[in-house]
């Protein structure tokens, strides 16, 4: 008799105890539904938006841990006194849970594209690159290595030490944007992940302390770190048959063979260049996939249309009160931006006579792409390299609302 009481009292309960399970297993799928709706390609985030749904993935795994734990207890409470009826629904309500609380755990970017956790190299004449593909270049000190962007697409991170500086090499092929950054913020040494996408941009993700970082800017935009920057380490997207003339003993980023047939196409820029974008650039007249090199010193940003530096060779303008030179190197693709002056002496720039080059007019000094020259008075003496990345217009104008463009 006792027991039959008992049961009937947890019958008198059960539609509570049911609400209490349905709302946490709808809090622990939550938990996964709304970050994966929020951060993700072709759709607009809204800085508040960004930041509620972040939250959320955060605090998933413990919340939806909680939630698993109430619908638990809820099942052990109902199961004697439930029918065949309500006990199918807990199982359902219970599942729905578990299988909640397990997405929260599973970062779908590395998914999509695995992380290249031990990248490997080769010499430069062993790697089997294309001549004409680009190649992300950097030099600490004495070693040189090149990421071929073809692997860099598919991977968007591999961290990496060079000249005993840690970096972290990112590219992302939906905003064309190849940048280094340094993985030391106030001594602390950060290891980074993919996180998703913001308006077309890679997230990256710290594993020290979770902060998220936008790809393009280098800034942390949530988390412990949030307003902290990271340091740029200077980098050249470059052909790697130029790469490999400059740096003949340099280091190739090897294809990680489980993943290579993912790596991007030939011609992934055009696949590319018809894909959606969320940022509305109508109003600049510009149109949002219109490639430019951007640069940016001592606050001021200007954009130059690629199609204008390849058609031009040599452009010689200025950015804030930074006089500054736009150079294509001999190959007719690869581009590099120097400072026009040479210890506060400004000087004119032209075109040498076998196009292989510039010369000054001041002193006919012959200068090489590495902004050197090589011929003339000057000879010896270098030009100070400035830090220009290419990028879609839609991604330069989001986070450089004020740039200028350079117009022919």
């Amino acid at each position: 008799m006792p027991q039959t009481q008992e049961i009937q009292a947890v019958r008198n309960k059960t539609g509570y105890f049911f609400a209490l399970a349905s709302v946490c297993a709808l809090i622990s799928a939550a938990c996964v539904a709304i970050p994966m709706f929020v951060i993700r390609p072709f759709r607009p985030q809204g800085a508040r938006e960004l930041e509620i749904a972040l939250t959320v993935r955060h605090a998933g795994p413990w919340l939806a841990g909680v939630c698993v734990a109430v619908v638990l207890l809820v099942v052990f409470l109902l199961w004697k006194a439930a029918r065949i009826g309500a006990r199918i629904a807990l199982v359902c309500l219970l599942v729905l849970a578990f299988a909640s609380v397990s997405f929260t755990h599973v970062n779908i970017f590395e998914k999509m594209f695995h992380p290249y956790d031990s990248p490997s190299f080769e010499s430069a004449y062993e790697a089997k690159v294309d001549s004409d593909d680009k190649v992300l270049a950097v030099r600490v000190g004495q070693e040189a290595r090149a990421y071929p962007i073809r692997t860099m697409g598919y991977h968007h991170i591999v961290n990496d030490t060079i000249g005993g500086v840690p970096i972290a090499v990112t590219y992302c092929t939906l905003c064309h944007t190849g940048l280094v950054w340094s993985r030391v913020v106030d001594g602390q040494l950060l290891h980074f992940r993919l996180a998703g996408i913001n308006n077309g941009n890679a997230l990256l993700r710290d594993e020290q302390t979770s902060s998220i970082w936008q790809q393009s800017t280098g800034e942390a935009i949530f988390g412990l770190l949030k307003g902290q920057q990271l340091k740029l380490v200077r980098s050249n997207e470059l052909t790697f048959a130029l790469w490999k003339s400059e740096e003949p003993h340099g280091q190739v980023l090897k294809s990680d063979p489980p993943y290579a047939a993912e790596y991007d196409p030939k011609d992934w820029e055009k696949h590319v260049a018809r894909t959606t974008t969320v940022v509305d650039t109508t109003r600049s007249g510009i149109g949002p996939h219109q490639l430019m090199l951007g640069v940016a010193v001592a606050g001021q940003s200007k954009a130059y249309p690629i199609e204008a530096i390849l058609a031009a060779k040599l452009i010689q303008d200025r950015v804030g009160s930074l006089p500054l030179i736009v150079v294509v190197g001999p190959d007719g693709a690869s581009i590099r931006v120097f400072e026009g002056t040479l210890e506060n002496r400004p000087l004119t720039f032209a075109r040498s006579a076998d196009d292989q080059g510039i010369s000054d007019i001041d002193t006919a000094s012959v200068w090489n792409f590495q902004g050197c020259a090589v011929e003339g008075s000057l000879t010896g003496r270098c030009l100070a390299e400035i830090d220009a990345h290419k990028d879609y217009w839609f991604d330069w104008m989001n986070h450089h609302p004020e740039s200028a463009v350079f117009k022919n």
